[in-house]
């Protein structure tokens, strides 16, 4: 049985986030979410708050404890971007590009 959970439009770079969502893949999820806990990354965080809504789901949906599944795939795609511009000298602009990500886990039977 697989479990899905996701976050669309989360305040950060795709690039960013996608080292941890590698490192994730394959683990259990008790050390995925102790790997989240205790990492200093804005990405952890976030990922970190998907990986509980994965297991929220597992445990109301499916009926079953968290402890059996292990994190399938960490998908990371880029979401829109806002663009903004930085005034510069002589009336010019720079562009500023804000890059979102939309967050998503797949948990699956062990």
């Amino acid at each position: 049985m697989k479990i899905e959970a996701s976050n669309r439009f989360a305040r950060i770079s795709p690039t960013k986030a996608r080292p941890l969502a590698r490192l994730l893949t394959g683990m259990p999820v008790p050390d995925a979410l102790q790997a989240t806990a205790f990492s200093r990354q804005k990405a952890a965080f976030l990922i970190g708050k998907v990986l509980k809504a994965a297991i929220a789901n597992a445990e109301n949906n499916a009926k079953q404890s968290a402890e059996e599944f292990r994190v399938e795939r960490v998908i990371v795609e880029q979401g829109p971007m806002m663009r903004r511009h930085w005034s510069r000298s002589r009336g010019m602009a720079r562009p500023v590009t804000k890059r979102t990500s939309h967050i998503r886990i797949i948990l699956a039977n062990e």
